[in-house]
């Protein structure tokens, strides 16, 4: 089970999410559904998936109503079957409905993060770890981030603050490599990754004495070539269009991480629903 999520990443978050859906007021509901109904809703997994942003969810419901009772059968970081419960809301019915799309909205998404990174951490089988990037929707990085965390993925660098990655343009502006390096020892005692994107930056890395090196969108043979130049002199991270099929084949070559981009950029949603009933009195 991850850490707990600080509510400070996402409270403000949610108030903003509510008042871009709700406007003035939700028309349809406030229309056809007296305020002092009550209802019971169950949050469900309709497919196999990990949970991530429970506590964002419950957010949602409770900006809406303070006083809802929210029991929660699963956790952040469960892996959870088709057709079980996550968690039961009890409240104003009329408020179950102003927060589902939300809630739902928020809660797919990061559990759509968090199984994706899980089927890669799968894929893994502990040979490399799992990293992801910073290919996040702006503003949700935190929580994406997060959900990678939920899923058995590492969290790369949070962003351009807390750590060195020299790229592809760092390095043609700098006039190379070995310069690039000298300029950020010389700012810095963060761990320095250089991004190699040949055989011949591979060697001018480990030439300017990189922590990292990166083998980015470089071939399989290219790789374990790269792999072998390095010996142990750095570490290795591989990166560039991975896939759980391409991460089987290359796990074997000697790299400690691999990052993907996919985690964060282009996972599908988890397949969730908010089924709401009626307490009759």
């Amino acid at each position: 089970m991850p850490e707990s999520l600080d509510p400070g990443l996402y409270r403000d978050l949610v108030r903003r999410a509510l008042a871009e859906d709700l406007g003035p007021g939700d028309i349809t509901t406030d229309a056809i559904v007296p305020p002092d109904v009550r209802a019971r809703a169950i949050l469900l997994a309709k497919s196999a998936c990990v949970v991530a942003g429970l506590d964002v969810a419950f957010e949602v419901f409770h900006q809406i109503d303070a006083a809802a009772i929210i029991t929660a059968s699963k956790h952040d970081g469960d892996l959870c079957r088709s057709g079980e419960i996550l968690a039961e809301i009890i409240g104003s019915a009329a408020a179950l409905l102003k927060a589902e799309r939300t809630a739902l909205n928020v809660l797919q998404h990061l559990s759509g993060i968090a199984t994706l990174t899980r089927r890669f951490v799968d894929a893994s089988d502990g040979a490399v770890t799992i990293l992801d990037t910073r290919k996040t929707v702006p503003t949700l990085r935190a929580l994406a981030k997060y959900a990678v965390r939920c899923g058995g993925g590492t969290n790369h660098r949070v962003g351009l603050y807390d750590g060195v990655l020299i790229k592809d343009n760092h390095i043609q502006i700098a006039g190379g490599i070995a310069e690039a390096v000298r300029r950020v020892r010389a700012r810095t005692d963060l761990t320095v990754e250089v991004e190699a994107q040949s055989l011949v930056e591979v060697v001018e890395a480990l030439g300017a004495r990189a922590d990292v090196i990166m083998l980015d969108n470089l071939t399989d043979d290219e790789m374990r070539e790269a792999v072998m130049t390095i010996n142990g002199r750095a570490r290795i991270e591989v990166s560039g269009g991975m896939t759980l099929g391409r991460l089987r084949a290359l796990i074997t070559l000697g790299a400690d991480c691999v990052s993907v981009g996919a985690l964060t950029h282009s996972a599908p949603a988890a397949d969730i629903s908010l089924d709401i009933e009626v307490i009759r009195t």
